[in-house]
């Protein structure tokens, strides 16, 4: 009770008094009740927005999941089919030109109209043209990255180009601790190597059908293009997920920024491949091939939203799970037969996950009072 009410109740009778020590008693409960009613409003937003974003991180691992199962058997047959060939640099193009219309759209939404988001757009990527400029690095190196990966795809079997990239885990993990300064339990490490094996166990069992197009392909250069992709997911990746995380700025608005760099970059890869063709850009363009522009495109959004809620180490599990789905599946597509060997890698992979994820329970300190 503060000086004003006491001198207030020193010149009131005694029945009022005691009404207005009642009055000023009622007012402080209902002023504590509004504090607590907020307190607990506090709380449970909190606990909805933790809710949210595990929903969000697992909902977009699963996603991720099946779409690079699609992605891998979906882009080695289509360098590996009857027709014309088309070119893996005029493909990145048009899947870092997609990326940023959907991202543009999104920002807009997520802005509340088209004058909004084009104000914001405009201040965000122009005005703070430095920061667009952070991005550069993975913009370039993802551009690498994905011709690298078509490459690939045109020399390696199926098997022998998704077991080599997943040393892509390793190369993550190494960025992880070297830029962002994370500490991986030893059997985290156990966790990534165990992953490593039971991949490559599940990934030796395949066997692909012969085709004609298996002469004119080169074991040196596809293994050359699939390690250098994979120290280029690496770095790439971690660089992205540093960005995101040191800024407010949204994840589509930051994939504006990405694919607004990219689109030149891959326009510039494309006429050094194709030695100025600009008129053959959509030679040999069907619809698969638009399908797997789209699925990559996709690919590139949902990655995105798993570094931002997660981080890219499980978005590599993600992939390796994606994997020995697309076994599965290529069983009824390419002639894979399931083995003991198989089972064995799919078991030792599901098992690195549990172990990567294993949380040890921290021990209570024990009163010395109790008995």
């Amino acid at each position: 009770m503060n000086s004003a009410n006491e001198t207030k109740l020193q010149n009131q009778e005694p029945e009022d008094i005691e009404l207005e020590a009642e009055n000023i008693t009622q007012e402080t409960q209902l002023n504590t009740e509004e504090m607590d009613s907020e307190s607990k409003k506090e709380k449970i937003y909190s606990q909805n927005q933790q809710a949210k974003f595990g929903y969000i991180k697992y909902v977009s691992l699963g996603i991720l999941t099946v779409q690079n199962s699609a992605l891998g058997l979906s882009m080695r047959y289509a360098r590996t089919r009857n027709g014309v060939l088309f070119s893996a640099a005029a493909a990145v193009l048009m899947t870092e030109i997609l990326k940023l219309a959907i991202c543009i759209v999104l920002v807009i939404n997520e802005s509340g109209g088209i004058r909004r988001g084009s104000q914001v757009l405009y201040s965000t990527v122009i005005l703070n043209i430095k920061d667009t400029l952070r991005v550069g690095v993975p913009s370039f190196l993802y551009v690498i990255q994905n011709n690298l990966l078509y490459v690939s795809a045109s020399n390696l079997d199926a098997a022998t180009n998704q077991v080599t990239y997943q040393l892509k885990l390793l190369t993550t993990a190494f960025f992880a601790v070297l830029v962002l300064k994370k500490r991986l339990k030893r059997w985290q490490w156990g966790a990534l190597g165990l992953l490593v094996i039971g991949v490559a166990l599940v990934q030796l069992t395949s066997t692909e059908a012969k085709n004609k197009a298996s002469e004119s392909q080169s074991k040196v250069l596809g293994f050359s293009a699939v390690l250098a992709a994979c120290f280029i997911s690496g770095f790439a990746g971690i660089y992205f997920e540093k960005v995101l995380k040191e800024s407010d700025i949204s994840v589509w608005m930051r994939n504006v920024q990405l694919s607004l760099l990219s689109v030149p970059i891959g326009i510039i890869t494309y006429l050094i491949d194709s030695k100025g063709a600009i008129l053959e850009l959509l030679k040999g363009f069907d619809g698969f091939v638009w399908y797997l522009i789209i699925l990559q495109a996709a690919g590139g959004l949902i990655v995105a939203v798993v570094v931002k809620y997660a981080d890219n180490i499980l978005k590599g599990f993600a992939t390796s799970v994606a994997i020995i789905i697309s076994c599965i599946a290529s069983m009824f597509l390419l002639n894979f037969h399931l083995t003991i060997q198989f089972a064995i890698g799919a078991l030792i992979v599901i098992s690195s996950i549990f172990l990567y994820g294993y949380v040890p329970k921290k021990k209570e300190p024990r009163n010395p009072l109790s008995v």
